[in-house]
């Protein structure tokens, strides 16, 4: 049975195939190129694309995606959000692993092969929970204006440190920050830090 090849990124599909997936009555998939808009009308839009993979990285660069995806998650006050939703493990509920297991960043990503183990998914949480501990630490700690953009800038800053002790990457300089940003945009992207709308959501009138 023939297959579509797919991936995460981007680019993947650039020709149009078949699939037959019934006999009687003959029934065909189409598996066709993505469509992206013409024009990208500003560059907020132009970073919600490449945030959600529409673009590829290397368009934009992580380091990039992954502050403008730090930007949203603290105008947002997400991490307050995340202390309240999952207040026992981020109070610091710890594990003992089955089996000692070396993991890099395409442990994060779903296998089609074979299931997780309970180690991986323990480590997967313990790894989203440390992230959201780092972020919750730095936002609640921020004593700047959040509207104003050289002190969310410097707030960045810090928690792109923060980040690189919870992803536990050793200091290599721009290699650090490229990694911390990489696997940061992993865990979103696979959904480990929760569903979001990237597009502003409009307020409820209320019932009168």
């Amino acid at each position: 049975m023939k297959r579509a090849t797919v991936g995460p990124l981007p680019g993947v599909t650039q020709d149009i195939a078949g699939f037959k997936i019934a006999h009687q009555p003959s029934i065909y998939v189409l598996d066709t190129p993505g469509v992206l808009v013409p024009s990208i009308p500003d560059i907020e839009t132009g970073l919600k694309l490449a945030l959600a993979g529409s673009i590829k990285d290397s368009v934009v660069g992580e380091d990039r995606i992954s502050q403008y995806l730090l930007a949203v998650l603290n105008t947002r006050g997400t991490p307050f959000h995340w202390k309240n939703s999952n207040n026992r493990r981020m109070e610091g509920i710890q594990y003992e692993a089955e089996e000692k297991v070396d993991y890099s960043l395409k442990n994060l990503r779903p296998s089609r092969r074979k299931l997780p183990t309970k180690s991986h998914v323990l480590y997967v949480e313990d790894l989203v929970t440390e992230v959201q501990c780092a972020l919750y630490s730095t936002l609640s700690e921020f004593n700047g204006n959040m509207e104003d953009e050289s002190d969310l800038e410097v707030l960045i800053e810090q928690q792109f440190e923060a980040l690189q002790k919870a992803l536990k990457i050793p200091n290599k300089g721009c290699e650090a920050r490229l990694m911390v940003s990489k696997k940061f945009l992993t865990l979103f992207r696979t959904g480990k830090l929760g569903p979001f709308i990237l597009d502003d959501v409009p307020e409820a009138n209320p019932l009168s």
